[in-house]
């Protein structure tokens, strides 16, 4: 067991795009990476795997998953070579199977750019390892908070818990990267951070009915859905950091939350 339990995040991961161009919310990262630096090992959920069930990456060595077209070449060469741990992720299946939560190791799958975009700033040295949980498709937000909760256990044996997405997520209204955000993107993103500081889960559980910008700011809810991850991993006893940002493209919150 460590001494020091490990930290948990909610990234805001913004555009691949993200990987080129740092700014303030890289820096954010980079001021809080000194809180990793006894942590053995990252376990990281992002909303760009999507599973029906939960599958938990268990290669020695996991690719840099370029999961994005369009972009400018130098996008396609960025690569996060990082070590996996294949005997770690045994562990985390054997303690999610004790609680009844069932999930299939993967030895093919990489990590995709919700993983290493925001790890390639925070941590680019590719010191720690790093495993990747999916979402499952039949996830509640009740569910995905007690799972939070459940990968909470890990922290007192070094494993971070990192919860990849983004507060605000509605690409038909993405903009000029510096052009002023729109109204709803605020609203939400304040609202958003009124709940976690006051660690209002019931109230992040259900935004579609607490917040009259949901529906706007989520499309479809999978970028938000992380969040709830981190909220069950968390502890009233951690310290929140609130890792403000500017909102980038009229409509993607750069925001991120450590606890510690």
């Amino acid at each position: 067991m460590s001494e020091i339990s490990a930290p948990v995040m909610f990234i805001g991961h913004g555009s691949p795009r993200w990987a080129l161009s740092p700014g303030a919310a890289a820096a954010r990262l980079v001021e809080y990476s000194a809180l990793f630096s006894n942590v053995k090992a990252l376990l990281v959920i992002s909303p760009h795997w999507i599973t029906r069930g939960m599958r938990l990456t268990a290669s020695s060595r996991p690719e840099t998953i370029h999961d994005f077209g369009g972009f400018e070449k130098a996008l396609y060469q960025l690569q996060y070579p990082v070590a996996g741990d294949p005997e770690l992720a045994c562990h985390i299946q054997s303690v999610l199977q004790d609680s009844g939560l069932a999930v299939e190791l993967d030895e093919e799958r990489g990590l995709d750019h919700g993983v290493w975009v925001p790890l390639l700033h925070m941590l680019p040295d590719h010191r720690i390892p790093v495993l990747q949980l999916s979402l499952d498709a039949g996830s509640t937000p009740d569910s995905l908070v007690k799972l939070g909760a459940q990968l909470g256990q890990l922290r007192d044996e070094g494993v971070a818990i990192i919860a990849s997405g983004s507060l605000t997520h509605n690409l038909y209204h993405m903009g000029e990267e510096r052009a002023e955000p729109l109204d709803y993107v605020v609203r939400f993103q304040n609202w958003a951070r009124e709940q976690v500081v006051a660690r209002n889960i019931s109230a992040l559980s259900q935004p579609h009915i607490e917040s009259d910008d949901f529906a706007t700011a989520h499309p479809s809810a999978e970028h938000y859905l992380p969040l709830l991850i981190a909220m069950g991993a968390s502890h009233d006893s951690d310290q929140l950091s609130v890792l403000q940002s500017s909102i980038l493209y009229q409509a993607l919150s750069m925001e991120s939350y450590g606890w510690n």
